[in-house]
């Protein structure tokens, strides 16, 4: 399908500009005939009004978009945000080119979006409704707006809207979701997901590790992580990880990172040479059952073949 719809509720500022756009049940497809396009739905009437401390106004609106065209607006952006974050679509899978343009920046308050051009003026109101503010950014909470099925998220802030979470999944305090990535099964997240990552079914991000994203760097590369992978504490990768392997605490691997693959079997994708010998890390990029190590005395990293399955997660913390 190449197109989306949902009813939306849009919060405006006094001057008439989109904040953000909820949409409590987005769909693929085009509108159905029998849905009213002159009035909101019985459900969401209710919620329309103003917030005089917070000065904006949240208004009905009926969005439908082009899922491979680029985002046009405001609801169109949280539209596709919403469509990743109840996992109608995968990351990568609908087109975000400029979607940071269609978002403006938001003093994000634990009363709803704030105009921050008017933060300062509304303090004291903020203040009076009880009302803290959170954070100034493009991108809030996806719990905000959304609830993941079968999903723990220990600490909100960790998740932006627009993250793709599994059921199965689970985030813990110190771990990160951007946007535009997340996972496709059951999975540990102790660690960082950037944009545009995913990470496959029964696979660990563990503590303190960092997978990289293509916003920042210059890079272009889609990192995966694929099945039961493991990412040790502190690790980090720059290369899709193939299902199956392991990349031990405190390495960190990029693209351009040489390797030192010690038995004939490692690499055999890659090249089909005898080893050992000397590569960078991205010819192995996605190669499955390997182990990536640091040499405690040279100070080299190894890649080694592993057999068998790679790790299993606890069957009681991922139901």
């Amino acid at each position: 399908m190449t197109s989306a719809w949902g009813h939306a509720l849009v919060t405006y500022t006094a001057a008439g500009s989109p904040l953000d756009a909820w949409f409590p049940s987005p769909a693929l497809g085009d509108v159905p005939a029998d849905v009213d396009r002159v009035l909101p739905p019985t459900e969401l009437a209710e919620w329309i009004g103003e917030d005089a401390a917070r000065a904006t106004r949240r208004d009905w609106q009926l969005v439908e978009i082009d899922i491979d065209a680029a985002p046009a607006s405001t609801p169109d952006a949280y539209l596709r945000l919403h469509l990743l974050s109840h996992t109608l679509v995968r990351p990568n899978e609908i087109n975000l080119d400029g979607v940071f343009a269609q978002l403006p920046n938001v003093a994000w308050t634990s009363g709803g979006p704030v105009d921050p051009d008017e933060l300062t003026r509304l303090r004291p109101a903020l203040q009076k409704a009880g009302y803290t503010v959170l954070g100034v950014d493009k991108f809030p909470k996806l719990l905000d707006y959304v609830t993941p099925e079968r999903v723990r998220i220990a600490d909100a802030s960790r998740v932006r809207l627009g993250a793709h979470l599994a059921p199965g999944t689970v985030v813990m305090h110190e771990g990160f979701v951007n946007f535009n990535a997340g996972t496709l099964g059951a999975s540990m997240v102790e660690g960082r997901i950037s944009q545009g990552v995913v990470v496959g079914d029964g696979s660990d991000v563990g503590g303190g590790a960092s997978i990289m994203g293509t916003l920042s760097g210059g890079g272009t590369q889609r990192v995966r992580i694929g099945e039961r992978a493991l990412l040790g504490a502190n690790a980090g990768v720059g290369i899709s990880i193939g299902d199956d392997t392991v990349v031990e605490a405190g390495l960190y691997v990029t693209a351009g990172t040489k390797v030192m693959l010690i038995d004939p079997d490692a690499g055999a994708h890659a090249a089909g040479e005898a080893a050992p010998r000397t590569v960078k890390a991205v010819e192995l990029s996605g190669v499955p059952n390997l182990l990536f190590r640091r040499n405690s005395l040279t100070g080299a990293v190894e890649v080694l073949a592993r057999s068998g399955a790679g790790i299993q997660l606890n069957a009681a913390l991922h139901g």
